[in-house]
């Protein structure tokens, strides 16, 4: 399988399963379905984007965007570019 970064699945936008920097980043929600399958077991969900989640998913972007924060420190170069699939991602997530 063609670039498959480990993942089980193509990592491309083209494949489908990643969403364009322009559109936010991140997985689609094919992306996820394909890496369920590939990896049973796994519990990977799509971003939470809503404005008022539910207590549950509420964490899951607080943990998300804290972990997404570490990795601002970690790469300067994504954390300075608006563009950078880190900063478009965590738009998306509303961090």
């Amino acid at each position: 399988m063609a670039s498959s970064k480990g993942m089980g699945i193509k990592t491309s936008v083209k494949s489908g399963n990643f969403r364009p920097t322009k559109k936010g980043a991140g997985m689609t929600e094919k992306g996820v379905k394909a890496y369920r399958k590939a990896n049973p077991g796994s519990k990977l969900k799509t971003a939470v984007t809503e404005d008022d989640p539910s207590p549950a998913r509420a964490a899951r972007r607080k943990s998300f965007c804290a972990r997404s924060a570490g990795q601002m420190k970690k790469f300067p170069e994504a954390a300075k570019d608006p563009n950078s699939r880190l900063r478009q991602a965590r738009k998306r997530w509303k961090c």
